[in-house]
């Protein structure tokens, strides 16, 4: 950078090298901790079904199930509208897009439960599960119309179950593995978390895995499911979470509020056990500041609420289901947990009309940022809020609420353009 020479100055010669090397190492350190949105996409959504329960086609038979109630109780994009109080210019580009997406992708990330949803049972059975659940996996991929995210929840590293849990890891592993080896989008869930050590355990058992399987390290990443108050403030007032991220050596891949046993834990009534409660909100606060710009995603809970039985108890459902999953939105946490096939219309139709109805701002503002010809230019944005921005649109053109060609009409930007304003890798998306 070009200096005038008569351009007076104070500070001795050789300042900034000192400082460079002083701060050489905190810039390494943020560099690591820091390393910002991952480049691939992110699922709207997580549906748990128990290990005993599921089977190569539930992706597809939810879907299905999901379109029969949608038929029944609002078999066109006018009901469906009514229902729910989408915005009447919204109610066909929605409800059209709802619909294709129960055909075509139903569940965009699918858990087998072995915790809650499946329980106790004698170490054959669970055996025998297990790998069960690794030949549903390669099943499903096989047959197609799979989850792009497919994995497992186990138990957790709680004394009285941690051999249960290790042992079930291990045979689904080793299934995979055998099987020709791990799909790309593998998942696995971690519950009931109370303690750093405890994921640094689980970190130490997928980096033992990957050496006893040849496989590269780091390969294996895990999410941390948050339902304990002392996986938020630990004793010495310290936000554990931050800690857990770290305690994973960089394989924490996401962070899950479990809304029900973290209520309980904090002493809330079975009747006010929900998303929205102020206990929920704080935990997911904690969450959100310790994740920011790690690469660590966030997903909301669920609601116990299904839709189900007369029509006007469905609808009830429906319109709780979806001021829920908006309110999730809203507050920047982008999947939640689906535990019924009615929840899927809703869920869709929330998270698509989200990135809908702020589609051609967000692209107009990009525009003018980008210094596009003819873009709205009220507003001056700063490079953190383009980040943000180009994000929205990627989250909406991952899931099918957008289509490239609309955003590029709108905004004058190619995905690979979007990548690169929100600082992420290009990766091609297929929806």
């Amino acid at each position: 950078m070009g200096q005038d020479a008569d351009v007076a100055t104070s500070l001795p010669d050789g300042v900034s090298e000192e400082l460079a090397a002083r701060l050489a190492p905190v810039d390494a350190e943020l560099a690591r901790r820091y390393p910002g949105e991952p480049p691939h996409r992110q699922p709207v959504h997580t549906v748990y079904v128990p290990a005993d329960a599921v089977t190569s086609g539930t992706a597809r038979e939810w879907g299905e199930q999901a379109r029969e109630l949608l038929d029944e109780h609002a078999p066109d994009a006018a009901s469906f509208a009514s229902v729910l109080g989408l915005p009447p210019q919204l109610a066909g580009p929605v409800h059209d897009r709802v619909r294709a997406k129960l055909e075509r992708e139903p569940v965009e990330d699918l858990r087998i439960d072995f915790e809650d949803g499946y329980g106790l049972r004698p170490d054959s059975e669970e055996d025998a599960a297990a790998v069960r659940a690794a030949r549903l996996v390669v099943a499903a991929s096989e047959e197609g119309g799979a989850p792009p995210y497919m994995g497992i929840r186990m138990k957790c590293m709680e004394a009285d179950v941690r051999d249960r849990g290790i042992r079930t890891l291990d045979i689904f592993l080793t299934g995979l593995a055998d099987a020709g080896g791990l799909p790309a989008g593998l998942v696995l869930t971690l519950p009931k978390v109370s303690h750093p050590e405890q994921v640094a355990a689980m970190a130490r058992l997928c980096g033992q895995f990957e050496a006893a399987r040849g496989l590269p390290e780091g390969r294996i990443g895990f999410e941390i499911q948050i339902e304990t108050t002392q996986s938020i403030l630990g004793p010495d007032g310290r936000a554990t979470v931050a800690l857990m991220i770290d305690a994973a050596g960089g394989r924490a891949t996401s962070l899950h509020y479990g809304t029900f046993d973290y209520s309980a834990a904090c002493g809330v009534s079975a009747a006010h056990q929900a998303m929205d409660h102020p206990v929920a909100d704080h935990a997911k606060a904690v969450m959100q500041a310790a994740a920011a710009g790690t690469g660590v995603r966030l997903s909301d809970g669920s609601t116990n609420i299904v839709p189900s039985g007369p029509m006007r108890q469905v609808h009830d459902a429906w319109r709780h289901h979806h001021a829920l999953v908006r309110r999730s939105l809203a507050r920047a946490y982008y999947q939640g947990w689906d535990m019924h096939p009615g929840h899927l219309p809703t869920r869709y139709a929330a998270v698509y009309t989200f990135y809908r109805e702020g589609m051609e701002r967000a692209a107009a503002r990009l525009a003018a940022y980008t210094g596009h010809t003819g873009a709205d230019a009220a507003v001056m944005d700063e490079p953190a809020t383009a980040r943000a921005l180009s994000n929205y649109l990627l989250r909406g053109l991952d899931c099918g609420a957008l289509s490239p060609g609309e955003v590029a009409r709108h905004s004058g930007l190619t995905r690979a353009d979007l990548d690169r304003l929100a600082g992420r890798a290009s990766e091609t998306q297929v929806n």
